[in-house]
Order: structure tokens, then C-alpha cells, then sequence
């Protein structure tokens, strides 16, 4: 398959269960040679993306450590920092903390896992929950973007 379906299709999940990031930068793509300009590109129509729209794309990540059903990029990714490894307490804090912060800023805690350990994982959702709804808000796209870009890369990386 190529062309517009094509495109779609390859990059519609690189922002979770999103593919309306990949369909607007579809005219655009032809002149988009590597991952960090897809990224850029990608990451450009979410910022200029209304805040329902971007509320949407954060409500659609998963909750790390959770045993739902999630994208299988979201299952690579918190497979490869251990969250499918916790013991017992480490589960009970992901859970805690999961409901802590959704109950606090209404959307799931999103951080780019991708070379953190579980503890780091943990010690950075004590930090953020601190953190004013708007911050946190900015951060969760920030992360989203660091996502999208792991992602990128790799699949660059796979075709190459």
C-alpha cells in the first residue's frame, strides 16, 4: 500500500491512538526525509491543535503498569522499563499513584519511559503531582512528543 493509506498506516499510531496527527501531516510528507523532521512536523500539529483535540491525545495513553488493554507500542515501551516486572508493592504505588493523579489533573500521568527504571518511573510521578494543572498539562504533551519521536526513531531505524 502506498501513498496517503500508505502513510497512515505506518504512522498513524506514532502518537497513541491518534491518526488524525499523521492524516494532517500527510501533504506535507513528501518533503519530510528522517525521523526528526516527521517528528517536528507531527509535533507541530499538535501544538497548534486545539486543547480538546490535545486533552483527546493525552486521554488516550494508557496508565503505566496497568494491565489494560494498550497500543502495542505502549506494550514494547513499558515492557522495556520493567513495568510488566513489579513486585507486588510496586504495582499497589503504580495504582495509588495512577488514581492520585488522574483524580488530580483528569488525565493519565504520560512520561516517555524509554531508559528509566521503574524507581525513576515512580520518583518522577511523586514530583509531577505536585505540579499546577497547566504545567502538568504542558508537560504531558511535552512527553507525548518524546514518545512520538522514540518511536519515529525506531521505526526509521527498523526500515533501514
Amino acid at each position: 500500500m502506498s501513498g496517503r493509506e500508505g502513510f497512515i498506516q505506518r504512522f498513524g499510531a506514532i502518537y497513541e491512538d491518534s491518526p488524525w496527527v499523521a492524516e494532517a501531516v500527510w501533504p506535507g510528507a513528501g518533503a519530510l526525509r528522517n525521523a526528526q523532521a516527521l517528528a517536528g512536523a507531527m509535533a507541530a500539529v499538535v501544538d497548534s491543535a486545539t486543547r480538546e483535540d490535545r486533552l483527546a491525545l493525552i486521554r488516550a495513553h494508557p496508565q503505566l503498569a496497568s494491565r489494560a488493554r494498550m497500543a502495542d507500542a505502549s506494550v514494547r515501551e513499558q515492557s522495556g522499563a520493567g513495568l510488566d516486572q513489579c513486585s507486588p508493592q510496586e504495582f499497589a504505588d503504580f495504582q495509588r499513584l495512577n488514581a492520585a493523579y488522574n483524580d488530580r489533573f483528569g488525565f493519565p500521568f504520560i512520561v516517555a519511559v524509554k531508559g528509566m527504571s521503574r524507581r525513576d518511573i515512580l520518583d518522577a510521578f511523586e514530583a509531577r503531582l505536585g505540579n499546577d494543572p497547566e504545567t502538568e498539562f504542558a508537560e504531558a504533551i511535552r512527553q507525548i512528543h518524546r514518545i512520538a519521536a522514540f518511536r519515529l526513531a525506531d521505526l526509521f531505524e527498523d526500515a533501514s
